[in-house]
């Protein structure tokens, strides 16, 4: 069904009649508009009579009304099923440290590095987050953030990928790495707010404490999971160097009112994204949306040809 968005646009159809009435005592009115003299005088006579001129008069009448009709913006609302959304922002923060090299992981039959690992599992999780905003923080040496909240899925998946070992160091910043994942969901909205982070190793660098961040991640109401990554930890291989940080991991997941996670295997770190999916489901009833299609151009179209009308005319005569 065809609307307008401003209505009241179509107060200014009897301007040129009020114009008229203010002029009437000082030009000459033909019809329902003024007709300047000089084009009155230039007609030749059989343009003065029959259909001829009443065109000539019509044209500034059209002109006027499909400019008031093009103000006015005609337009169609559709209505279309909208897309579902959770009322959720969400952030992964993966470990990109000199240990995710390690090559201790089996995808598809064949012995892979832990990143490769994490990055197959990592694309997957994020595809079924359809109605999060999801970002995606990297952290070694340095943390930032490669991809802000967005509810481009895909785009998120694609930076994921696009993941490699160095850009910012070797070295593990856990507490950085979630600083900055929490920074991105301190003026969020959301009714639920969740960092997924994903670590192999122990925290070596940064001036901030893994603990501390975990205290601020439950003063901002944000749940924090945790996936310590690796077949050894160092609760059990102390002098270990790639051995990951389990007990920091739990610590951080369980101040902050979420659960920790602990990944030897792909099949387990299939597993807990599946458990996470479980713990944080989606699921918000939205209305319709309404889509609308603009109709002005096709008035202001018109609009426009009779001006180009009235100058060519103008010209000829």
């Amino acid at each position: 069904m065809i609307g307008f968005a401003m209505p009241l646009a179509f107060l200014l159809l009897p301007l040129p009649l009020v114009a008229m009435q203010l002029l009437s005592g000082r030009e000459a009115v033909t019809g329902a508009l003024v007709l300047p003299e000089s084009i009155g005088r230039s007609l030749p006579g059989e343009a003065r009579d029959g259909v001829s001129v009443r065109a000539q008069r019509a044209i500034p009448i059209l002109l006027w009304l499909a400019l008031v009709t093009a103000l006015a913006g005609p337009e169609r609302l559709s209505p279309v099923e909208a897309l579902p959304v959770s009322g959720r922002d969400l952030v992964l923060a993966i470990d990109l440290s000199g240990s995710m090299e390690q090559t201790d992981f089996t995808l598809d039959g064949e012995t892979v590095t832990r990143l490769d690992a994490v990055k197959t599992v990592g694309r997957r999780f994020v595809a079924g987050r359809a109605g999060d905003r999801v970002g995606l923080v990297l952290f070694a040496e340095r943390a930032y953030v490669a991809a802000p909240l967005t509810f481009d899925v895909a785009a998120v998946a694609r930076a994921i990928d696009e993941a490699v070992i160095g850009i910012s160091g070797r070295s593990t910043a856990i507490g950085g790495g979630l600083g900055v994942a929490l920074k991105r969901l301190e003026t969020s909205e959301a009714r639920s707010r969740v960092v997924v982070l994903l670590s192999d190793g122990a925290d070596t660098s940064g001036n901030v404490l893994p603990a501390e961040v975990a205290g601020l991640a439950k003063r901002l109401g944000v749940t924090v999971y945790t996936i310590a990554l690796g077949p050894e930890d160092q609760e059990t291989r102390p002098n270990d160097p790639d051995a990951v940080d389990a007990k920091t991991l739990r610590e951080i997941a369980e101040t902050s009112g979420g659960s920790s996670f602990r990944v030897r295997t792909t099949a387990d770190l299939e597993t807990v994204t599946a458990a996470i999916d479980r713990l944080e489901a989606s699921g918000l009833d939205r209305p319709p949306a309404t889509v609308r299609q603009d109709f002005w151009i096709y008035p202001a179209m018109l609009a426009f040809a009779c001006s180009i009308f009235l100058v060519v005319s103008r010209r000829a005569l």
